[in-house]
């Protein structure tokens, strides 16, 4: 269950959309909500600085162990501010899920390449600590950052999957209306083997 409310409820987790500095910066002025996703037993809001070594763990446990991710070294804390620090810079969402008070998976988007013309296009990355996978956290986290960029005129969404990783992450996006837009083959080299990576868009043009 989603729940979107303008009240505090006593089990519900709140976000104010003007409640930090580096929280989502440009809802409408006369929006009358405080935003409060709760979902099952987690909720979802704008990561705070002081969850980014969960964020680093659980983003390192996927370097280790898959391919979701082609990075071979697990990137350091300092790095880990500066990414975050680059995607609030551009105005783009970055979202953690907790449970129980503790971080349960992350997703953000960040531009899809660095050339201006694309200024409206962005990449999304979705990952989830392994108690979390199967209790549909993904696919909310998902739901929330496709809105949030929606809200901000963002008008094109790519999702970049290795296709040896591939069942649980084809499924999340293409049921929330990604469509296969191709093919790179053999363009990875993770864990001994050659890895393809699937690409899929999303339009928010009409939402």
């Amino acid at each position: 269950m989603l729940t979107l409310t303008s009240e505090r409820s006593a089990n519900s987790r709140s976000v104010s959309p003007r409640s930090h500095r580096n929280d989502w910066i440009r809802w409408p002025r006369d929006s009358r909500f405080i935003y409060t996703i709760v979902v099952s037993d987690f909720a979802i809001a704008n990561t705070s600085p002081d969850q980014l070594a969960a964020i680093g763990d659980i983003y390192a446990h996927h370097v280790r162990t898959g391919v979701a991710t082609f990075e071979l070294t697990p990137p350091d804390p300092a790095e880990w501010d500066r990414r975050y620090e680059a995607v609030l810079e551009k105005g783009l969402p970055f979202l953690t899920a907790t449970m129980d008070g503790k971080v349960a998976g992350y997703a953000y988007c960040a531009p899809w390449k660095p050339r201006c013309a694309y200024q409206s296009t962005v990449e999304d990355s979705i990952y989830l600590a392994p108690h979390a996978v199967g209790r549909g956290v993904g696919g909310r986290l998902l739901d929330e950052l496709l809105d949030r960029c929606a809200a901000v005129g963002i008008r094109e969404v790519i999702a970049v999957i290795a296709d040896a990783d591939a069942s649980a992450s084809l499924a999340l996006h293409r049921n929330r209306g990604f469509l296969d837009a191709g093919r790179l083959r053999a363009v990875g080299f993770k864990h001994g083997r050659w890895l393809d990576t699937l690409l899929l868009q999303r339009s928010l043009r009409d939402t």
